[in-house]
């Protein structure tokens, strides 16, 4: 690694592609803190990494969270849990983890979805997930702090023979399928 290490945050770092972030961070050299829900979910992070307990719904556990971070990677999802959960968790946390940084300057890195901006789609009009991630993304746009926002495929659950990825720019997939790459 050719730049100081930097101390990244990852919010949702027991998921699917938290743990693969976690692992790919610390191989770079990087300072690795994860946010976990609970102390049983800490089991779950590389040892490596500084795990720290705190719930993105609840502001008050996320003030120490943040202190000394240079970067911010948001891979936390609601996983279809209702509109409920898509309004607090998908958006709320990231509104959450944002305001308890103050007027700290941070790299961030939000993950959202494929098909974010697809308002009408059935997904959507049952979970209004797509809504609130899309409202995250423009909290991250107007936080004035440099930023990344990804929406991703289904390519965590795809088969050995299906790992490649299909860069776009704009939103222009609505679902993901093997010959799209996601």
């Amino acid at each position: 690694m050719t730049e100081a290490p930097l101390t990244v945050l990852v919010v949702g770092a027991t998921g699917s592609i938290g743990r693969l972030l976690v692992e790919e961070a610390l191989g770079q050299g990087h300072v690795v803190r994860a946010l976990v829900r609970t102390e049983c979910k800490a089991r779950q992070v590389n040892s490596r990494a500084q795990v720290v307990v705190g719930d993105v719904t609840r502001p008050d556990t996320l003030g120490d969270v943040v202190d000394g971070i240079d970067a911010i990677v948001f891979t936390l999802g609601s996983d279809g849990l209702g509109k409920a959960a898509a309004e607090t968790v998908d958006y709320g946390g990231v509104r959450n983890v944002l305001a308890a940084l103050s007027s700290k300057n941070v790299r961030i890195a939000l993950m959202t979805s494929i098909g974010v901006t697809d308002r009408v789609g059935s997904y959507n009009r049952t979970t209004e997930a797509h809504d609130w991630k899309r409202r995250s993304e423009r909290l991250v746009r107007a936080s004035g702090m440099p930023y990344t926002i990804a929406r991703p495929g289904w390519f965590d659950y795809n088969a050995k023979d299906q790992h490649w990825l299909v860069l776009l720019q704009g939103d222009r997939r609505h679902a993901g399928t093997v010959a799209m790459g996601s």
